[in-house]
């Protein structure tokens, strides 16, 4: 089953580290945010990957293809024409197709684009800035058993402010942030049927409105409903607090080393 990464948007949210990069190369801990979320994957033995590349796709594209310039020691002989020695090399065991799915495209249309890509099979699809600890093996299962057109992950993300319990006019409690005040929201790491691709008309086309809704509204869009960890980085703060986690070694989504 091969993993589709939508990597394309602008990131305007965070666009203090976005001017030269897609938001999906935003590094934390030295990496990019979605080198984390491919070997979240990778972990459970899902290695073939198809990025949805749009603004700035150069930037996806060049950083594969240097990729032991990023992650080994190098040595350079200059005088032997240039030859590169990689030292503690270690290559993932991935498959990596980055297609260039157009610079103001929406989500349904990037997944439009790509469906040659997915061989008219199931496949997982997620976004390129989001990290979880989900347990992807699980979540393939759990779509098994319903069959729906899609199996969505669900999170209760805690808020981020406190709440005001009143009793008429009058405030009774100020309570801390809790998880049980928010709803569940879209987390991505979905399981996607080929066939609701048919029903994306084009570029314009937003794969979290007309298509889930459809599917929704004829109980094809089932929810996997995750309580671990999961995390976004919209914002600059978001990335400090990912960053944060890592530097702590407390980094939950790290699973391949626990």
């Amino acid at each position: 089953m091969k993993v589709v990464l939508l990597a394309g948007g602008f990131g305007t949210r965070i666009s203090e580290e976005t001017e030269n990069k897609p938001k999906p190369m935003i590094e934390i801990g030295g990496r990019p945010i979605l080198w984390h979320v491919m070997k979240l994957y990778s972990y459970y033995g899902f290695n073939e990957f198809v990025i949805c590349a749009g603004y700035r796709q150069q930037v996806i594209k060049e950083w594969f293809a240097n990729y032991f310039l990023y992650t080994s020691d190098i040595t350079f002989k200059l005088a032997n024409n240039n030859e590169m020695i990689v030292h503690n090399r270690y290559s993932e065991p991935w498959t990596v197709s980055i297609i260039d799915t157009g610079l103001n495209t929406m989500t349904g249309g990037r997944l439009k684009r790509i469906r040659d890509y997915v061989d008219n099979e199931p496949f997982l699809m997620t976004y390129g800035d989001g990290v979880s600890d989900v347990n992807i093996k699980e979540l393939v299962s759990f779509h098994e058993q319903h069959r729906s057109k899609v199996t969505m992950t669900v999170v209760q993300p805690e808020s981020r402010y406190g709440n005001i319990d009143f009793d008429g006019d009058y405030a009774k409690a100020f309570r801390e942030k809790s998880v049980a005040d928010s709803g569940w929201i879209n987390a991505g790491f979905m399981v996607v049927e080929p066939e609701i691709l048919d029903e994306i008309s084009g570029d314009d086309v937003v794969f979290e409105r007309e298509p889930l809704e459809k599917a929704a509204d004829e109980g094809e869009l089932t929810c996997y409903k995750h309580k671990g960890f999961w995390h976004c980085m919209d914002t600059l703060r978001d990335k400090q607090s990912l960053e944060k986690l890592i530097a702590e070694g407390k980094a939950p989504w790290m699973v391949w080393e626990h």
